[in-house]
């Protein structure tokens, strides 16, 4: 079911015009180009690339200027590179708000071979905590739930990085 109300949703926001940010990109079915780190990734829509900011999750930084890396950044981007590997087909599914602040589509990520919902097997993995910033809260409840058992089995971040 819920993979048919993905599809329903991505089918529904492909067919609307994207207004924000004066970009042309149109959320639904993509290809994946490269993960930047353990929550943006790039994405080919139609042969046009796009950074996405996964929704709803903060991963330890990688790669952010002027930052040090933080406990478990390396390996939340490996993990998440597992999960998406260069030319895996998602399905991307937007909230309220479309862009933030860096002008990054926001979006729920989907594997479309075995519908796998990505954002949330981040943090159910302990690579990952909830970050939740209103409008987009659709999937808040089902993070913090998740962060919750990882953080109860000791996995990833709760397990090797104090604090």
């Amino acid at each position: 079911m819920r993979r048919v109300l993905l599809c329903v949703a991505a089918t529904f926001l492909a067919a609307c015009a994207d207004s924000d940010n004066g970009s042309s990109a149109t959320p639904g079915s993509a290809t994946v180009v490269r993960v930047v780190d353990g929550d943006t990734v790039v994405l080919s829509f139609d042969g046009r690339d796009e950074r996405v900011r996964l929704i709803g999750i903060d991963t330890p930084e990688s790669v952010k200027p002027d930052s040090p890396v933080e406990c478990l950044g390396p390996e939340a981007s490996a993990f998440t590179t597992s999960l998406l590997p260069e030319g895996t087909q998602v399905l991307v599914e937007r909230d309220v708000e479309a862009r933030d602040d860096y002008g990054r589509l926001l979006a729920y990520v989907t594997r479309v071979d075995d519908g796998l919902f990505v954002n949330l097997e981040v943090v159910r993995r302990g690579f990952a905590e909830p970050l939740t910033i209103p409008p987009n809260v659709a999937h808040a409840d089902d993070f913090v739930a998740a962060a919750r058992l990882a953080r109860d089995d000791d996995l990833g971040l709760w397990a090797l990085c104090a604090g």
